[in-house]
């Protein structure tokens, strides 16, 4: 990826700087991700080892909060936690990296404050998530990103909305013109449906979940795509996870954050931006373990699972016309 320059201000006051904290056991580490944050045209803050996130005094958290976390111990997890919490009450926005051996009880203690969880980042990875940070705070504005990376979160946005989109007009029983999920142009927000659509999807009989052996193999067939081609042909993971999750819940199975990551055939920490892009589209849910609460699971929300049964109800029908 090349070279990436982000250039940030608050609305009204072009000479303030945001702050950044930065927080990771290894010196090496804090320096680098130092460096990232200064990439990202923040002002480094507070640096030091994640015990200091447990032992220091509580102050002000910096406007973004950089923590290094990949070895998930039972310290780790608590600072991680009680930081969650203290972001999502000041508007602060974290980005915390991990392994994969880490990431299920990293992300299950994220749960208030939507942080970014990004897996072995490269270097590239953490100056895009420290510029996602930045659009999401309170009177901060981007004024300017490389082309290829405004280009990439931009299609990011547009194919997560399509698929709502597209998913919103199947469980409505609205006509659709088109295959299930093309991305010719940018599509619309996903919305509630209005009342009519709403009476008119509880007058339908909604079709039960396809046969999740059916679902496993249609995945199965799309790896063996991987065998033959360019994965990179096939890097938008939407609907691997949409798939993986529908044969998840007609199997009444849950999926953790890892598995999904791993059945999304990307790189975790894209993935992971799917998944969090998804969630606050509505078209997937974040559920909790009610017997660990350090663990999170993905399932599809219901209007999406509703989605998917009348979208291979309709694919059925029309194999039969072809037989």
């Amino acid at each position: 990826m090349g070279q990436v320059d982000f250039a940030y201000d608050m609305a009204g006051d072009a000479n303030a700087r945001l702050t950044a904290a930065v927080f990771a056991d290894c010196a090496r580490t804090r320096q680098e991700i130092g460096e990232d944050v200064a990439a990202a045209g923040l002002r480094a803050g507070e640096s030091g080892a994640i015990g200091a996130l447990a032992d220091g005094p509580v102050r002000a958290l910096a406007d973004v909060v950089v923590v290094d976390c990949p070895a998930a111990d039972p310290a780790c997890l608590a600072a991680l936690a009680r930081l969650d919490i203290r972001a999502a009450r000041s508007g602060a926005q974290l980005v915390v990296s991990t392994t994969m051996e880490g990431l299920d009880a990293v992300f299950g203690c994220l749960d208030q404050s939507r942080a970014q969880v990004l897996v072995g980042p490269s270097r590239g990875e953490r100056v895009v998530a420290l510029g996602r940070a930045l659009a999401h705070l309170p009177g901060a504005r981007v004024r300017e990103l490389s082309d290829e990376d405004r280009m990439t979160l931009l299609r990011l946005t547009e194919q997560v909305g399509e698929i709502a989109a597209r998913l919103e007009r199947l469980s409505s029983g609205l006509p659709e013109d088109k295959g299930a999920f093309q991305f010719e142009s940018p599509g619309t927000a996903f919305r509630g449906q209005d009342e009519t659509a709403e009476r008119k999807l509880l007058r339908q009989p909604r079709p039960p979940l396809p046969d999740p052996r059916l679902v496993r193999q249609i995945i199965r067939h799309r790896r063996l795509r991987d065998r033959h081609f360019d994965p990179s042909l096939f890097a938008d993971p939407a609907w691997d996870i949409l798939l993986d999750l529908t044969a998840a819940r007609a199997e009444h199975k849950r999926v953790s954050v890892t598995s999904l990551c791993i059945a999304s055939g990307v790189p975790p920490t894209t993935a992971l931006r799917w998944i969090g892009q998804m969630v606050e589209s509505g078209l997937l849910e974040r559920t909790g373990d009610e017997a660990d609460r350090r663990r999170a699971f993905i399932a599809l929300s219901d209007r999406t699972a509703d989605a998917m049964a009348r979208y291979f109800a309709e694919l059925e029908q029309g194999a039969d016309r072809v037989i």
